[in-house]
């Protein structure tokens, strides 16, 4: 059986969402046990029985659209994928339309308009993050009044970058400046959850939820490609009933 977090936001009720948790599935070893992942080397039979699985447990009528991500500020419309693309999120306005991405670290960002007309799910590494994912996202969806969900992803005391990070995010914008702190090691600790929350209020976007998960530290609950390198990746979706 499944494991998954439901996100603790006023969703309309026909906006249903889950990320998962790394128990309960069938791969070994590293991906241990419910990896939901094709490209990270865990066994391509495992992966798709913990896929089937995830589809029986949820009740989903179809199988979730899946992406290929690679850390762009590419969104792609959901329910005109017909096959695996390149692409770091996904939205739609279709009922029954999966939207999903993989994360094991990078912030997994759910965002749906508040009357349950449309939905979206955004891989939210830094660099995708910097380079304009989220304004991209929000930008394909109602001009309306939006909510957003922050799934579990790297805590702000376990995410250390280099100063050319901070100087990237501070050159596009000075708010990005109290995200990061500095070390006795010259790096910085880097709140991808605060990055995530000022982009959103700078897009308009103000009722922001969850937020409050650290995958390094929760090895329990979560894969961590930063505590582990070799692990399996978590999935969050969303979809409208």
């Amino acid at each position: 059986m499944m494991n998954w977090i439901t996100p603790d936001w006023p969703a309309p009720a026909n906006i249903h969402a889950v990320t998962t948790l790394r128990r309960g599935g069938v791969s070994q070893g590293a991906y241990g046990c419910f990896n939901l992942a094709e490209h990270v080397g865990d066994n391509s039979e495992h992966v798709a029985s913990n896929r089937q699985m995830l589809r029986e447990e949820l009740k989903l009528t179809d199988e979730p659209k899946w992406l290929n991500q690679t850390h762009s500020t590419d969104i792609v419309c959901a329910d005109q994928l017909t096959g695996l693309v390149d692409a770091d999120a996904s939205y739609t306005d279709k009922k029954q339309c999966v939207c999903v991405v993989l994360t094991a670290d990078c912030l997994p960002i759910l965002l749906c308009d508040t009357q349950g007309v449309s939905v979206a799910a955004i891989h939210g590494g830094w660099r995708g993050l910097l380079n304009g994912i989220l304004e991209n996202s929000i930008a394909q969806l109602p001009k309306t009044e939006l909510m957003a969900w922050l799934g579990p992803a790297i805590g702000p005391q376990c995410f250390e970058v280099g100063a050319e990070v901070r100087q990237a995010f501070v050159n596009k914008h000075a708010m990005f400046a109290e995200a990061f702190i500095l070390q006795k090691n010259a790096q910085y600790l880097a709140d991808i959850y605060l990055i995530a929350r000022l982009i959103l209020n700078q897009a308009g976007v103000e009722k922001i939820y969850g937020g409050n998960f650290c995958t390094v530290t929760e090895a329990e609950r979560f894969f961590s490609y930063r505590r582990e390198g070799q692990t399996g990746r978590m999935a969050t979706l969303i979809w409208k009933a």
